[in-house]
């Protein structure tokens, strides 16, 4: 099956048909479809389905000799952000099977095992922490704190998974899996307008993270309790928004506040609660801390004269992560010196860098926008793309 042709079929899944943005979370029906195309894709070409304690699932090439160390994993993931765009995480994907495709046609014999991934929760849109799938691979996050985790329904992520057919108890490092692998190489769309040219290499991940803030006030009646007398929790909140941005524009970070959630959410009740998620990141890990620190300073000053509570909590956060410089160059060597640049963005890539070596390819993106729908690849990008991961495939596993 060609490239066009799987891109096809996964296009409408979880496709918004008003707004064109996908909402495919992690385990709800987009999401288990997407699954299963991948699992459908795997056994068409013959090869080797694992699925780990973690839900991450992996679709393995292995050599004529039935080698099974020494892997090259390539992949990305198939969740998405709500009403994000088509590319972010299944270009990855779609491009790995045509890339192996690609090599079998050509007669490439590997001498390594080629693994194809599609890792577990990578957007945190559902359970609140990036790269889940991932970090728990890796031994990055606490599997207690994972189990505890809850959507926005209150289901806990031991809960859904369970209903997954998981053992939640089971979830946790695998290093079994890690160490079948000698390197991770993801393609992924690039999410800004700095790469001019088909394809890039990345260079790093620049810290960034994500932190809750919890107003506390008093819920009452919006007619009749009169000014003096309420425990407002949206006044420090909007408060918060506006610093964000001035602390953002202080430190030359980026910082932004894209979910909120209001107790109860009634035009005629005042709030008693307010929930807000801040999402920083920087050129350096001190920018982006102190970033935080005045944001949450500035919402404590706005909630003392309306009695409201602030609490901060850290959901996630992930220092500056620099890719294995000798798996970089040996990836642009393969390339052609093809442009090197870093990212903004997190990416299982970054993560699993910390247990293997770890490496990136972009391919260009026109828009420059990401997480919406405008998010796009040009036809004969994506296929330079393949072309890329295919030639960089070809050489990791030859040994």
């Amino acid at each position: 099956m060609s490239f066009e042709e799987m891109w096809a079929e996964l296009l409408p899944v979880g496709r918004d048909a008003a707004t064109g943005g996908y909402h495919r979370f992690a385990w709800t029906p987009p999401e288990l479809e997407c699954r299963a195309w991948f699992a459908d894709e795997a056994r068409r070409r013959g090869l080797g389905l694992e699925h780990d304690p973690n839900g991450n699932m992996v679709a393995w090439w292995y050599p004529e000799d039935g080698t099974r160390t020494g892997a090259v994993l390539t992949g990305s993931h198939l969740d998405s952000v709500p009403g994000g765009g088509a590319f972010d995480g299944p270009l990855g994907i779609v491009s790995a099977f045509a890339a192996v495709d690609l090599l079998r046609e050509r007669g490439v014999r590997p001498a390594r095992p080629i693994g194809i991934g599609a890792f577990a929760e990578e957007e945190g849109a559902r359970f609140g922490v990036a790269c889940l799938g991932s970090r728990l691979l890796a031994g990055a996050i606490d599997p207690a704190r994972a189990r505890g985790l809850t959507d926005a329904d209150g289901h806990t992520f031991a809960e859904v998974v369970h209903n997954a057919g998981l053992d939640p108890h089971a979830i946790g490092p695998d290093e079994d899996l890690l160490g079948r692998i000698a390197c991770y190489v993801e393609l992924h769309v690039e999410q800004g307008r700095a790469l001019e040219e088909p394809v890039g290499v990345a260079s790093a991940i620049v810290p960034h993270g994500r932190w809750r803030f919890d107003f506390a006030g008093e819920g009452n009646h919006a007619g009749t309790t009169g000014l003096p007398d309420r425990r407002d929790p949206m006044l420090p909140f909007a408060h918060m928004v506006i610093a964000a941005r001035e602390a953002a524009e202080r430190n030359g970070t980026v910082a932004t506040v894209g979910k909120v959630r209001v107790e109860p959410n009634g035009v005629n009740a005042i709030p008693s609660a307010v929930t807000a998620w801040l999402d920083a990141r920087g050129p350096a890990d001190d920018a982006v801390r102190r970033t935080v620190l005045e944001v949450d300073e500035a919402a404590r000053i706005a909630a003392r004269p309306h009695r409201v509570s602030v609490d901060l909590a850290e959901e996630s956060y992930t220092e500056i992560v620099d890719f294995n410089l000798a798996l970089r160059d040996r990836v642009r060597s393969v390339l052609g010196g093809v442009p090197v640049l870093p990212t903004g963005a997190g990416h299982d890539a970054g993560v699993l860098s910390a247990r293997l070596p770890a490496a990136m390819l972009f391919v260009r993106n026109p828009t420059g926008v990401s997480h919406a729908p405008e998010e796009f690849a040009e036809p004969a990008d994506r296929l330079a793309g393949v072309e890329a991961l295919a030639a960089v495939l070809d050489d990791l596993a030859r040994g």
